[in-house]
């Protein structure tokens, strides 16, 4: 009983606060769609601009459905941007397109921090699949007896795993967004009123990594304690 509560109130937390963040997040977004960029291009002309300007001529910028669904994808070479974002000519699409492409920028300049992290997804997918799975088996909590101190140490490695690919996605982040402020500020595509918008809407969104991160740590040392204390 006690494995359990300590797990549900770790994951209890930090679901309450990933929901308050993710709320302010929507709220920040709705508002700044509503406030219209002076210069009238949409998120997919800004998206388009800001890969020509750093001689990326190799990404394509399409639709994607979903609300916030906004990513890069590598694979493809493609900047997804969600209908409100690809057609939107306000603040917030500005923000997230240019945070998009700040990805794609990374990409083409071979940031370190994202290509570990590219190199990481495989083992990050088995792990998030299988680990937790593991990690219950370990503890004793499939019923395969009182559990096995091997298999839990295996568990938490894989849960570790996921961890660090959640810190690691953290400079990635918010690298992207400084790409993304930089170049809105000094193409002059985004004044200076609406820079704090496009400030305050990334500085949020990046919050919504910190928080899974460090939701990942807590659950990965409550996991080492478990098995600290069965040794």
């Amino acid at each position: 009983m006690g494995v359990y509560m300590g797990y549900y109130v770790i994951a209890g937390v930090m679901f309450l606060i990933s929901m308050l963040v993710s709320n302010k997040l929507k709220s920040k977004f709705k508002f700044y769609s509503k406030v219209g960029l002076s210069n009238g291009l949409s998120g997919k002309e800004i998206a388009e601009k800001m890969l020509r300007d750093n001689g990326i001529n190799d990404v394509q910028v399409i639709s994607t459905p979903g609300f916030l669904s906004d990513h890069y994808n590598p694979a493809k070479k493609t900047v997804n941007l969600s209908p409100d974002v690809f057609e939107g000519r306000s603040v917030s699409a500005a923000a997230v397109a240019a945070h998009e492409v700040g990805h794609a920028v990374q990409h083409a300049k071979g940031y370190a921090w994202l290509q570990m992290r590219s190199k990481m997804v495989p083992a990050v997918q088995f792990g998030s699949r299988f680990g937790q799975w593991v990690i219950l088996a370990g503890i004793g909590m499939l019923g395969f007896g009182g559990g096995n101190n091997t298999i839990l140490l295996i568990g938490i490695g894989m849960f570790a795993i996921t961890t660090l690919f959640s810190f690691i996605t953290l400079p990635v982040e918010f690298d992207a967004s400084n790409r993304a402020k930089a170049w809105l500020k000094n193409t002059g595509t985004a004044g200076s009123n609406e820079m704090e918008g496009v400030s305050d809407a990334l500085k949020w969104a990046a919050r919504t990594y910190v928080v899974a991160a460090i939701g990942s740590l807590a659950t990965l040392l409550y996991y080492i304690m478990i098995f600290m204390n069965r040794r």
